[in-house]
């Protein structure tokens, strides 16, 4: 399968924290409707620490798999965890020893591909497969956090678990020297069509925004996406924690080796864009001044060509009356003559 994508947008808010330690790959404002990667990370540690663990992971994963995968092919787990190995080792190289409290961050990575949409998160940021014709949410990822497993086991309620004291307790993260580390739950989506929505976002900007609300602001026909995220970003303000997150828009899904059609498609646009903007008058003016300099031209215009062929026909009945009017006159007085 080929994507095409609307430009993916992207949130990147401070919140009430001094220190941004969220960090979103590619970079905020320099994604593209050619990317087919995206990661993002929110680290923990306290200032000079979880900033850093999340930049880490977030730069290794990008640029490790930029770097070693084509853009179009099949993308596979084995790719995926020797790029999240190559940034366990990275976050080792970043650690310091004397450090009690060791630096930590979560981790949601998404890949587009030939054979789907590849998904992986460890912690509890969070990717949202959304069908807005549907108003659905058809997938979300399963937080790694202590109230989500006392949900599952039934000593907490829902509710309980969006108020908990212990929501920001996380059971599994990416750290430096971990002696068993954490794995990534990864799935491959393959049930893709045009409008779907993907929507990464770290834990920050759900503590004001429900999933419901979230399928009402993207399902909404009325609004762009520009304008879906700068709704997302007004309800997001209130919150306390760095709040992030990437808006990825399937415009079209296409099957394999259909290059050629879309570059055809891209450049019939390109000319009707320029034959919409040049004015029909120069165009009409054009034409007469080839009209002008070719004599051919002018001889078999359509115009031109009708007028010579009323005159041709006229002719050719004007002479055979003359004809037939001859003969009549001959004939006629040889008879009266005999």
């Amino acid at each position: 399968m080929k994507y095409v994508l609307a430009k993916p947008l992207s949130i990147y808010q401070l919140g009430q924290r001094k220190n941004q330690e969220d960090s979103i790959y590619p970079k905020m404002g320099e994604a593209t409707d050619k990317d087919r990667l995206f990661v993002l990370c929110d680290g923990m540690g306290g200032h000079e620490a979880g900033e850093v663990a999340s930049a880490c992971v977030c730069q290794v994963l990008g640029e490790y798999l930029s770097s070693q995968v084509a853009v179009e092919d099949v993308f596979t787990e084995e790719q995926f965890n020797r790029a999240l190995q190559a940034a366990y080792d990275a976050l080792d190289e970043k650690d310091h020893e004397d450090e009690v409290k060791k630096m930590g961050t979560t981790m949601t990575f998404l890949k587009l591909h030939a054979g789907g949409c590849f998904v992986a998160h460890i912690g509890d940021s969070r990717i949202y497969h959304i069908r807005p014709s549907e108003k659905k949410i058809l997938y979300v990822s399963r937080d790694h956090s202590l109230v989500r497993d006392l949900y599952e086991l039934g000593e907490i309620t829902f509710e309980e678990m969006k108020t908990s004291k212990q929501k920001n307790i996380i059971t599994r993260a990416m750290q430096p020297h971990q002696e068993k580390r954490a794995k990534a739950d990864v799935r491959n989506i393959e049930d893709i069509r045009p409008g779907d929505f993907f929507f990464m976002c770290s834990d920050g900007m759900l503590e004001e925004i429900e999933d419901d609300n979230l399928v009402n602001i993207l399902s909404d026909e009325k609004t762009t996406d520009e304008e879906k995220i700068e709704i997302l970003i007004q309800v997001s303000n209130d919150s306390r924690d760095n709040h992030s997150a990437h808006l990825i828009h399937i415009l079209d899904v296409l099957p394999e080796g259909s290059e050629c059609q879309e570059d055809i498609s891209i450049e019939n646009a390109y000319h009707n864009e320029i034959l919409r903007e040049e004015p029909l008058s120069k165009s009409a003016s054009n034409i007469n001044a080839v009209a002008e300099e070719n004599p051919m031209t002018r001889m078999t215009s359509p115009g031109k060509l009708t007028k010579v062929l009323k005159t041709a026909i006229f002719l050719v009945i004007l002479f055979a009356v003359v004809y037939f009017v001859a003969i009549y006159v001959l004939e006629h007085f040889h008879l009266r003559g005999s």
